[in-house]
């Protein structure tokens, strides 16, 4: 998915409030951003690192520019919008380009399921059992090459685990599919030192029968799109 506007470079001076971030653009001004990431960002918001906004000139909007991106000047982006990977899940999805989902033909967002919750996404196709579908996006790295998920305690997180284990067990498919928004990472795994119960949910939804995709993402300052699966577990030490 290309930005809708050119991006530009910036450094942070400061996110506060989870969804604003004061910045610095390369002619010296200071700007406000909209953060649209109510995670911990755990590693990603440091004072002083370089990072990508997205202008627009929307007048419904309450402000000009966008965090989309840092940039860990080493080649490596990380991806900081948390609404972009179920737009580009759905359009890869829709296009049959997700492997192991590619035979469903229907796809079907927000269906409401398990207790007050909506699915991401409903998948149906002829002959095949319907596959409900959770995604999840990943931001964090403490060691080089690994990804991990959560960032910060997620109730709702273990809550979404539990309710794809009682939709395995009817019969369906459920699938949790975590989309790695970093270029520099080629293994995820649970962060269960940062959230021990929804690390222990994980492994009960895996054993109820629940799916773990774990999908990479090229990421540029002109786009971010789907790449290749990734593996699912830690790295040898």
């Amino acid at each position: 998915m290309r930005f809708q506007t050119q991006l530009v470079p910036a450094r942070l001076i400061r996110r506060y409030k989870r969804f604003l971030a004061d910045c610095m653009l390369e002619d010296g001004r200071e700007v406000v951003a909209h953060c649209a990431n109510p995670g911990s960002m755990l590693g990603l918001a440091e004072p002083g690192i370089k990072i990508w906004l997205e202008p627009n000139d929307d007048p419904k909007k309450k402000l000009n520019f966008g965090w989309r991106l840092v940039d860990h000047e080493n080649g490596h982006f990380t991806g900081v919008d948390t609404s972009l990977p179920n737009k580009a899940i759905r359009a890869a999805l829709q296009a049959q380009k997700i492997d192991g989902l590619d035979a469903y033909t229907t796809v079907k967002p927000e269906v409401k399921y398990g207790t007050k919750s909506r699915i991401d996404f409903l998948l149906s196709g002829d002959g095949l059992p319907d596959a409900y579908v959770e995604v999840k996006s990943v931001t964090l790295s403490r060691q080089h090459g690994l990804a991990e998920f959560p960032d910060s305690v997620t109730a709702r997180g273990a809550k979404h685990l539990g309710e794809l284990a009682q939709v395995a067990r009817a019969g369906h498919r459920a699938v949790l599919l975590y989309l790695v928004q970093r270029t520099d990472c080629t293994h995820v795994a649970m962060a269960a030192d940062i959230d021990p119960t929804y690390a222990a949910a994980h492994d009960a939804a895996t054993q109820a029968g629940v799916e773990t995709l774990c999908i990479g993402t090229h990421i540029t300052p002109e786009e971010v799109r789907i790449a290749a699966p990734l593996v699912l577990g830690p790295l040898a030490r």
